[in-house]
Protein backbone atom coordinates (compact mmCIF):
# COMPACT_ATOMS: atom_id res chain seq x y z
CA UNK A 1 0.00 0.00 0.00
CA UNK A 2 1.24 3.30 -1.08
CA UNK A 3 -0.27 5.22 2.08
CA UNK A 4 1.85 7.12 4.45
CA UNK A 5 1.23 8.81 7.58
CA UNK A 6 3.08 12.19 7.92
CA UNK A 7 2.80 13.37 10.98
CA UNK A 8 -0.57 14.82 13.34
CA UNK A 9 -1.47 18.55 14.55
CA UNK A 10 -4.67 20.03 16.46
CA UNK A 11 -6.97 21.58 14.71
CA UNK A 12 -9.01 23.72 16.24
CA UNK A 13 -12.39 24.88 14.56
CA UNK A 14 -15.59 26.47 15.69
CA UNK A 15 -16.91 22.97 16.89
CA UNK A 16 -13.93 22.25 19.21
CA UNK A 17 -10.47 21.10 18.69
CA UNK A 18 -9.91 17.88 16.35
CA UNK A 19 -6.50 16.42 15.70
CA UNK A 20 -5.51 16.19 11.89
CA UNK A 21 -3.49 13.18 10.86
CA UNK A 22 -1.30 13.69 7.11
CA UNK A 23 -0.95 11.00 5.19
CA UNK A 24 0.72 10.80 1.32
CA UNK A 25 -0.03 8.24 -1.26
CA UNK A 26 3.40 7.98 -2.51
CA UNK A 27 2.79 6.29 -5.85
CA UNK A 28 0.21 9.57 -6.78
CA UNK A 29 1.43 12.55 -4.79
CA UNK A 30 -1.74 12.93 -3.26
CA UNK A 31 -2.17 13.64 0.31
CA UNK A 32 -5.24 13.12 2.76
CA UNK A 33 -5.90 14.15 5.85
CA UNK A 34 -8.05 12.13 8.49
CA UNK A 35 -9.82 14.03 10.82
CA UNK A 36 -10.26 12.65 14.40
CA UNK A 37 -12.23 14.15 17.65
CA UNK A 38 -12.23 12.52 21.25
CA UNK A 39 -10.99 9.37 21.82
CA UNK A 40 -10.81 6.64 19.13
CA UNK A 41 -11.89 2.59 20.14
CA UNK A 42 -11.36 -0.34 17.55
CA UNK A 43 -13.66 -1.99 19.64
CA UNK A 44 -17.08 0.32 19.24
CA UNK A 45 -18.56 2.17 16.35
CA UNK A 46 -17.03 5.80 16.14
CA UNK A 47 -19.55 7.99 14.02
CA UNK A 48 -17.59 9.38 10.92
CA UNK A 49 -17.74 10.21 7.38
CA UNK A 50 -15.58 9.26 4.02
CA UNK A 51 -15.34 12.98 2.66
CA UNK A 52 -14.01 13.78 -0.96
CA UNK A 53 -12.53 17.55 -1.14
CA UNK A 54 -15.05 19.92 -3.09
CA UNK A 55 -12.83 23.31 -3.08
CA UNK A 56 -16.43 25.20 -4.43
CA UNK A 57 -17.90 23.76 -2.15
CA UNK A 58 -15.73 23.52 1.27
CA UNK A 59 -13.89 26.36 0.83
CA UNK A 60 -15.92 28.58 -1.41
CA UNK A 61 -19.06 28.49 -0.12
CA UNK A 62 -21.08 27.53 -3.40
CA UNK A 63 -24.76 26.55 -3.61
CA UNK A 64 -24.37 24.30 -6.09
CA UNK A 65 -23.77 21.12 -4.29
CA UNK A 66 -24.33 19.91 -0.53
CA UNK A 67 -20.68 19.06 0.27
CA UNK A 68 -19.87 22.24 2.36
CA UNK A 69 -22.78 21.80 4.37
CA UNK A 70 -22.45 17.91 4.57
CA UNK A 71 -18.53 18.80 5.84
CA UNK A 72 -19.70 21.13 8.64
CA UNK A 73 -22.70 19.48 9.71
CA UNK A 74 -20.78 15.86 10.02
CA UNK A 75 -18.05 17.91 12.07
CA UNK A 76 -20.27 19.64 14.41
CA UNK A 77 -22.27 15.70 14.98
CA UNK A 78 -18.64 14.56 15.69
CA UNK A 79 -18.48 16.92 18.11
CA UNK A 80 -21.82 16.80 19.83
CA UNK A 81 -21.45 13.41 20.06
CA UNK A 82 -17.91 13.62 21.59
CA UNK A 83 -15.90 11.46 19.72
CA UNK A 84 -15.74 10.51 15.98
CA UNK A 85 -13.79 10.78 12.73
CA UNK A 86 -14.15 11.90 8.89
CA UNK A 87 -11.37 10.93 6.61
CA UNK A 88 -11.07 13.77 3.97
CA UNK A 89 -10.06 12.50 0.02
CA UNK A 90 -8.29 14.76 -2.09
CA UNK A 91 -10.54 13.71 -5.19
CA UNK A 92 -11.56 16.75 -6.60
CA UNK A 93 -15.01 16.73 -8.39
CA UNK A 94 -15.80 12.91 -7.59
CA UNK A 95 -12.19 11.99 -9.25
CA UNK A 96 -11.72 14.22 -12.14
CA UNK A 97 -9.91 17.46 -10.65
CA UNK A 98 -10.56 20.72 -10.35
CA UNK A 99 -10.57 22.22 -13.40
CA UNK A 100 -12.43 19.59 -15.33
CA UNK A 101 -14.65 20.02 -12.59
CA UNK A 102 -15.04 23.79 -13.56
CA UNK A 103 -15.33 22.52 -17.79
CA UNK A 104 -18.32 20.18 -16.09
CA UNK A 105 -19.92 23.19 -14.35
CA UNK A 106 -19.55 25.05 -17.62
CA UNK A 107 -22.09 22.53 -19.47
CA UNK A 108 -24.14 22.46 -16.62
CA UNK A 109 -24.46 25.73 -17.22
CA UNK A 110 -25.78 24.84 -20.80
CA UNK A 111 -28.70 22.84 -19.38
CA UNK A 112 -26.07 19.10 -18.63
CA UNK A 113 -26.66 17.69 -15.72
CA UNK A 114 -24.06 16.72 -13.50
CA UNK A 115 -23.58 12.74 -15.00
CA UNK A 116 -23.84 14.15 -18.34
CA UNK A 117 -21.74 16.62 -17.98
CA UNK A 118 -19.02 14.53 -16.86
CA UNK A 119 -20.05 11.65 -19.73
CA UNK A 120 -19.63 14.37 -22.01
CA UNK A 121 -15.86 15.10 -20.81
CA UNK A 122 -15.32 11.80 -21.52
CA UNK A 123 -15.39 10.51 -17.97
CA UNK A 124 -17.40 7.92 -15.70
CA UNK A 125 -20.22 9.79 -13.35
CA UNK A 126 -17.87 9.10 -10.42
CA UNK A 127 -14.25 7.89 -10.83
CA UNK A 128 -13.74 7.87 -7.09
CA UNK A 129 -11.33 5.56 -5.37
CA UNK A 130 -11.25 4.63 -2.02
CA UNK A 131 -8.24 2.07 -1.16
CA UNK A 132 -6.71 4.38 1.02
CA UNK A 133 -9.34 4.38 3.38
CA UNK A 134 -7.72 1.21 5.48
CA UNK A 135 -3.99 2.28 6.24
CA UNK A 136 -5.92 5.49 7.44
CA UNK A 137 -8.64 3.93 9.79
CA UNK A 138 -5.89 1.13 10.56
CA UNK A 139 -3.63 4.51 11.86
CA UNK A 140 -6.51 6.16 14.00
CA UNK A 141 -7.66 2.92 15.15
CA UNK A 142 -11.33 2.07 13.69
CA UNK A 143 -12.66 -0.51 12.82
CA UNK A 144 -15.93 0.37 13.30
CA UNK A 145 -18.14 2.78 11.89
CA UNK A 146 -21.85 4.89 12.13
CA UNK A 147 -21.33 6.31 8.57
CA UNK A 148 -22.48 9.80 7.35
CA UNK A 149 -23.72 9.13 4.35
CA UNK A 150 -26.06 9.08 1.36
CA UNK A 151 -23.77 7.05 -1.19
CA UNK A 152 -24.13 3.25 -0.93
CA UNK A 153 -20.74 3.20 -2.20
CA UNK A 154 -18.61 4.42 0.15
CA UNK A 155 -21.06 1.70 2.39
CA UNK A 156 -19.68 -1.20 -0.10
CA UNK A 157 -15.65 0.16 -0.01
CA UNK A 158 -15.74 0.08 3.38
CA UNK A 159 -17.08 -3.16 4.04
CA UNK A 160 -15.28 -4.70 1.16
CA UNK A 161 -11.95 -3.97 3.42
CA UNK A 162 -12.85 -6.00 6.26
CA UNK A 163 -14.48 -2.89 8.01
CA UNK A 164 -17.93 -3.13 9.99
CA UNK A 165 -20.53 -0.48 8.92
CA UNK A 166 -23.01 -1.11 11.94
CA UNK A 167 -25.20 1.90 10.73
CA UNK A 168 -25.46 4.24 7.69
CA UNK A 169 -26.73 7.88 9.09
CA UNK A 170 -28.14 10.18 6.53
CA UNK A 171 -26.68 13.52 6.22
CA UNK A 172 -29.40 15.29 4.09
CA UNK A 173 -28.47 19.24 4.51
CA UNK A 174 -27.90 22.21 2.43
CA UNK A 175 -31.05 21.69 0.12
CA UNK A 176 -31.20 25.16 -1.80
CA UNK A 177 -32.69 26.36 -5.21
CA UNK A 178 -29.53 26.28 -6.62
CA UNK A 179 -29.00 22.98 -6.36
CA UNK A 180 -32.00 20.78 -6.53
CA UNK A 181 -31.97 18.99 -10.04
CA UNK A 182 -28.04 17.97 -8.74
CA UNK A 183 -29.65 16.24 -5.87
CA UNK A 184 -32.33 14.52 -7.92
CA UNK A 185 -29.55 13.51 -9.83
CA UNK A 186 -27.76 12.31 -7.34
CA UNK A 187 -30.73 10.35 -5.95
CA UNK A 188 -32.13 8.89 -9.60
CA UNK A 189 -28.79 8.20 -11.74
CA UNK A 190 -25.93 7.99 -9.11
CA UNK A 191 -28.26 5.62 -6.62
CA UNK A 192 -27.42 8.48 -3.53
CA UNK A 193 -30.08 7.12 -0.89
CA UNK A 194 -32.10 10.41 0.23
CA UNK A 195 -35.81 10.97 1.16
CA UNK A 196 -37.66 14.83 0.08
CA UNK A 197 -38.75 14.67 4.57
CA UNK A 198 -35.28 14.36 5.70
CA UNK A 199 -34.70 17.90 4.42
CA UNK A 200 -35.34 20.84 7.06
CA UNK A 201 -37.13 24.00 5.84
CA UNK A 202 -33.81 25.96 6.95
CA UNK A 203 -32.28 23.98 4.10
CA UNK A 204 -34.76 24.57 1.70
CA UNK A 205 -35.01 28.30 2.43
CA UNK A 206 -30.98 28.93 2.83
CA UNK A 207 -30.30 30.27 -0.65
CA UNK A 208 -33.49 32.39 -0.83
Amino acid sequence: MSIKYVATSKLPTPWGVFAMHGFEDTETGKEHVALTFGEMAPDKPMLGRIHSECLTGDALFSLRCDCGFQLQTAMQNIAENGSGFILYLRQEGRGIGLLNKIRAYELQDCGANTVEANEKLGFAADMRKYDMILPMMEKIGVAQVKLMTNNPRKVKAMQSMGLQVVERVPLQVGKNRYNEDYLKTKSTQLGHMMSEHHFSEDDANSAT
